[in-house]
């Protein structure tokens, strides 16, 4: 009897074991002196964060235009993917990491009056790594996101190569020069004036400022050897506004041979194809964390 009381009680821990789940903690706040406001951030936590001492790998995950740091959790489902995908051994257990980027475009702005990539680089990574056991290097640090987001990872990781090693862009907001150019002044100037310059018109939209943000020129400015030591995974849908952008970077980064994985499946601009792409988003990015 004895022995088949301890059989249910192990039975049952191992069941509730299996169960168990990451912790989210919303809406905190890391102080910027660069920005002069606290930057607010979400953050996953694995199940097992709270009772081991080790280290984690880290994905900074980024959201879209017009959404918060509560986006990717509400309406992406990301705690219960990673869960799931963790679980089943699917994923590395991992670290998620979702800033406010407001409408920046993670971008500093040709101002530098909201230098927001100088305070993710320079306060808000470091910050975040010394607060959370994270193993702070590259090979364990991983940047992803959606729309806006998608275009923010990509951008940060071309331009910070040094610091990623993984990038994950979906439905990434990568214009083309023309798409920009042929933009509706009204439309132009709700998305991109404060970033690039609101009284810019035609090419003149094609400035410096833009280039040096523009995966589209990235590709060509960064020295090739850096970009090959990013592992690329883009995907966006075939009923996507953002396909043009999308298919254009993948074939400029064929024919500059860097290595990239490109992905085209059935879906529109919208949280079903993000919340699906994040499953296999999260496999690709788990590689990169293996030996």
């Amino acid at each position: 009897m004895k022995s088949i009381l301890i059989f249910l009680v192990l039975f049952v821990l191992s069941l509730s074991g299996f169960s168990q789940k990451g912790k989210v903690l919303e809406s905190l706040k890391c102080q910027s002196k660069l920005l002069g406001y606290p930057v607010e951030y979400s953050i996953y936590l694995p199940a097992d964060y709270e009772t081991s001492n080790r280290s984690y790998p880290v994905l900074y995950l980024l959201h879209g235009y017009s959404d918060d740091e509560t986006g990717w959790v509400q309406f992406g489902e990301v705690a219960q993917i990673a869960d799931k995908g963790i679980e089943s051994g699917d994923f590395s257990s991992v670290i998620i990491v979702m800033p406010n980027g407001k409408v920046s475009w993670y971008c500093n702005d040709y101002k530098m009056a909201n230098p927001w990539e100088n305070m993710f680089v320079k306060e808000f990574i470091p910050s975040i790594e010394k607060t959370y056991r994270i193993r702070a290097k590259k090979e364990f640090r991983a940047i992803s996101g959606l729309s806006m987001g998608g275009y923010g990872s990509l951008m940060l990781a071309m331009r910070n190569p040094d610091l990623f090693s993984s990038c994950v862009a979906f439905s990434s907001g990568t214009f083309t020069d023309e798409e920009i150019i042929a933009m509706p002044d009204n439309t132009y100037k709700m998305y991109f004036g404060d970033i690039f310059g609101s009284s810019l018109a035609g090419e003149k939209r094609i400035s410096d400022s833009w280039k040096d943000h523009s995966p589209l020129h990235l590709i060509y400015d960064v020295p090739r050897d850096k970009l090959k030591s990013i592992r690329f995974y883009i995907d966006c849908g075939d009923d996507d506004f953002l396909f043009e952008g999308n298919t254009q970077l993948h074939i400029q980064m064929r024919k500059l041979d860097i290595p990239h994985e490109y992905r085209t499946r059935n879906g529109g601009h919208e949280w079903p194809y993000w919340r699906s792409g994040l499953v296999e988003g999260l496999k690709f990015i788990s590689q990169s964390f293996h030996r």
